[in-house]
């Protein structure tokens, strides 16, 4: 999906530990998200999901426990290949969108 116009702005910590282990959380204000996750997509290019995040108060969305890459994901985050999308109604492909960064 193109970039859109919108006023959301988010901003987070995604950790991801050598073994794979992914935690951290997102939150959100400017837009009522109805889902987030983490995708593997080079930055500019959409992808298929990996982790949905789990949605908590005020628009947080959080990195569920045991959340764990396998080694192809690992290979992709280390190369940038990796991102988080915060969808809404108004924008279901994705409001805000930021490529995580080993």
């Amino acid at each position: 999906m193109p970039p859109v116009q919108t006023l959301a702005v988010g901003s987070g910590t995604i950790d991801v530990a050598a073994d794979g282990t992914v935690s951290g959380s997102v939150k959100t204000t400017g837009v009522d998200g109805m889902a987030a996750h983490i995708h593997h997509g080079a930055a500019g290019a959409n992808g298929p999901v990996i982790i949905p995040l789990t949605k908590g108060d005020a628009g947080t969305w959080s990195v569920p426990a045991g959340a764990k890459l396998t080694p192809e994901q690992m290979k992709a985050y280390q190369a940038g290949e990796l991102y988080v999308n915060v969808h809404s109604a108004a924008n279901k492909g994705g409001e805000v969108r930021a490529q995580l960064k080993p």
